[in-house]
């Protein structure tokens, strides 16, 4: 007979409705970013400043959390709301739609569409255009400029090699606002850094209160919870995707059915964090606790990996977008793009990572926390390599469904449960916090300003294929040091240091 655990509903119900909140919002920032004109160097800087804040801000907050327990549930619904706040302004910042409406028709060589930053383009005034180009029945979106005459124009980025022969030209324009506009540029940014800031830290102290929930005994029953986050997030994502293809034409896209999405979901959370049973654990000098598991050897070296995951994590996750949006415009995806992106994370969320997060535990289990870890970055290189020679939109669906599982889900549930493993009593949010601040805090802002530059220069596949090759030669080198820290006289570099019934397993 199937038997609800009623202790873990509430936990199982916070992470389904704080995903939920975020399944139609999260994907889409970078792309909000780009919809308003800021170049992808830009957005990789911006990104990769910002995830330094989450070093500083996990460890910080998740101390707060340990130190002030009787405020831990107030601490987290604040955290919740200004997030919540944070995202939703993005609906008060103008788009470009708002300042569009001039229309341009001209007809060109498709031979004769030239790069802007060509020397023949230079005596120009230009405007910037977005245009809906139709070469012998072959239709794709460009995006570049036109002269003031409106007799020339000059695109963005080359030309895709389908269009040929003579090309009819319907141009909308469109002003760049962030860059035309500081004040657009800094609202965006500020309220994007608080909103993501908002959002990491929750996501370390869900993890964190979850594992205290668990206790020690079922440690390993934590992706059992954790999934219902990955239900919430898919399913939100693709309904967030059809509502705002369905709300809005053109290329341009309203968020606004997005920001209502969620809006309803943090609200339900923000009540089911209200029925949360924190156990009491306490630690006598948190500092001290937590000093002594950063002398462990084994753990810099788990750190230092995990850190390398989130460099590969974040590339996917700021830049997986916007290649697509890019691989749509040569191809003629663009008017359903939203819709595309809704499927792949609901393929995601709702595929891979449903399987995997029941089955890490006893995959952890079976080869413990080292071989997990190297299997991760395998599949992280095969995940790249597919997404760099995707031919059109739609493949990235099944590429995602049966990859994000076995990379994300289990390379998370792998660093998540060694932080609970190693964290003293008492200590549990601010070893979640200090883990996953190396994790997606320093990975994700060296990941997002090598990826921002390399993405510029050498375009969307390439930059996805030296990432794969990273990868493939982090997977090589963590299976060559691990044997060579194991031959190291002190007990203490043994298997990461995991628990002694993991140590049982793996002999």
């Amino acid at each position: 007979m199937f038997r609800v655990n009623l202790q873990l509903l509430p936990v199982k119900a916070h992470y389904f409705f704080f995903m939920a909140a975020m399944g139609p919002i999260l994907p889409q920032i970078n792309v909000i970013g780009k919809q308003m004109g800021i170049p992808p160097d830009i957005m990789g800087l911006i990104t990769s400043i910002l995830p330094i804040m989450y070093v500083l801000a996990k460890p910080a907050v998740g101390f707060l959390a340990d130190f002030f327990t009787s405020l831990r549930k107030v601490i987290f619904m604040a955290i919740i709301a200004m997030m919540t706040l944070c995202y939703a302004g993005f609906y008060l910042l103008p788009m470009p739609k708002e300042v569009a409406g001039i229309h341009h028709t001209l007809s060109l060589n498709a031979s004769q569409i030239l790069p802007c930053n060509s020397p023949e383009n230079s005596d120009f005034r230009w405007i910037s255009v977005q245009c809906s180009a139709n070469c012998s029945n072959v239709v794709a979106q460009l995006e570049g400029n036109i002269n003031s005459s409106g007799s020339d124009f000059c695109a963005h980025k080359a030309v895709p090699e389908s269009l040929t022969g003579l090309c009819v030209l319907s141009c909308e324009e469109h002003s760049d606002l962030a860059l035309d506009n500081p004040r657009v540029f800094w609202a965006f940014v500020l309220l994007m850094c608080l909103g993501t800031i908002a959002f990491n830290v929750i996501n370390s102290l869900s993890d964190a209160v979850c594992f205290d929930v668990l206790e020690e005994s079922q440690e390993m029953k934590y992706g059992q919870q954790r999934v219902w986050g990955t239900i919430g997030f898919g399913l939100t994502a693709l309904i967030g995707g059809i509502a705002v293809d369905m709300a809005t034409d053109g290329v341009v896209k309203s968020i606004g059915p997005a920001i209502i999405v969620m809006i309803i979901f943090s609200v339900v959370d923000l009540f089911t964090v209200t029925r949360l049973k924190l156990p009491k654990l306490s630690s006598e000098s948190i500092l001290k606790d937590v000093m002594k598991v950063l002398k462990r050897p084994g753990v810099v070296t788990f750190l230092i990996f995990a850190t390398i995951a989130g460099i590969i994590d974040s590339f996917i996750i700021y830049y997986m977008f916007w290649h697509l949006e890019e691989v749509a415009a040569e191809t003629g995806y663009e008017a359903s793009i939203k819709l595309i992106e809704g499927c792949v994370v609901a393929a995601e969320c709702l595929g891979g990572e449903i399987l995997f997060f029941l089955i890490s535990g006893k995959i952890l289990k079976r080869i413990g926390f080292v071989h997990c870890l190297s299997l991760c970055f395998f599949t992280y290189s095969l995940r790249l390599v597919l997404i760099s020679v995707i031919p059109n939109p739609w493949y990235l669906v099944p590429i995602e469904l049966f990859m994000q599982g076995a990379t994300y889900a289990l390379c998370y549930t792998c660093i998540v449960a060694y932080a609970s493993a190693i964290a003293p009593p008492g200590t549990s949010s601010t070893i979640q916090g200090l883990v996953a601040g190396m994790d997606d805090g320093l990975g994700f802002a060296i990941g997002s300003l090598i990826g921002g530059q390399m993405y510029k220069r050498l375009g969307g596949a390439v930059s996805f294929r030296v990432f794969a090759a990273g990868a493939l030669v982090t997977c090589i080198a963590h299976i060559i040091l691990r044997p060579a820290t194991k031959s190291l006289p002190s007990d203490a570099r043994e298997q990461y240091e995991i628990p002694p019934e993991q140590e049982k397993v793996g002999k």
